[in-house]
């Protein structure tokens, strides 16, 4: 495998085989919380630097057989995409910049708050991470190469699996307190809310969610620049 194969392989293994299992709990017993929280933070940013040189490297190489194609996207679904990237991308900026009790670091803080379900959290309380499983779909839908099937493909699912894995320690932390926050909010996004457990508020997500808005629309902008080709190309 190359370098790309590689690092994706380490990069979703250490959030899925790590973090959303139990050896995550024998590795803070044997090294404390922060330490553990350190080390995985360094160990993802190598493997994130290495999986982007990685990408660059294999689409360099026109021989590369995960640069052929599996299948050949329909023109019209890249406006589904836009709409789901764009979406995505929003969830993303606002869930970094709301804090809650599924926002790292802030787990204990979050739950002792009087209205832990504010602004963004009131659509999912994993906006962050549903934020990258719709990116990842949004790009499926337009790439059909092999690598992306893999790249896209294998974040979205972890987004997701790392949304229920979050679910688990947050009941096990705080059980009655996680069951107040649980009730009035949901792991889908829009559950709770059409369930009558929330409601939507715009105006709460405020600034956060133009941040969000920002991200996408300079992402689109230097596209090419950053990945080799336009965000709007057909």
């Amino acid at each position: 495998m190359n370098l790309f194969a590689w690092a994706l392989v380490g990069f979703v293994l250490i959030h899925i085989g790590i973090s959303a299992t139990g050896v995550r709990a024998r590795l803070v017993g044997m090294m404390g919380e922060w330490p553990y929280r350190g080390l995985f933070s360094a160990a993802s940013a190598v493997l994130l630097i290495a999986l982007i040189v990685g990408i660059g490297q294999m689409r360099a190489d026109p021989f590369d057989p995960l640069n052929q194609p599996l299948w050949a996207p329909a023109e019209w679904l890249r406006w589904p995409a836009y709409v789901l990237v764009l979406f995505g991308l929003t969830l993303v900026g606002a869930g970094l910049f709301t804090p809650g009790p599924t926002l790292a670091g802030y787990e204990k803080k979050g739950l002792a708050m009087a209205e832990p379900a504010r602004g963004v959290l009131r659509i999912t309380r994993h906006p962050f991470l549903w934020g990258v499983a719709f990116w990842g779909a949004g790009h499926l839908l337009v790439n059909g190469e092999r690598f992306a099937l893999m790249l896209f493909g294998a974040l979205a699912l972890m987004a997701v699996l790392g949304s229920r894995s979050i679910d688990r320690k947050g009941a096990a932390r705080d059980p009655e307190g996680w069951a107040k926050f649980e009730a009035v909010t949901s792991n889908a996004p829009f559950a709770a809310i059409v369930q009558g457990r929330n409601r939507l508020d715009i105006m709460e997500i405020g600034w956060r969610g133009l941040v969000g808005l920002a991200i996408a629309i300079a992402l689109a902008l230097f596209h090419r620049q950053l990945f080799g080709v336009a965000a709007f190309s057909t």
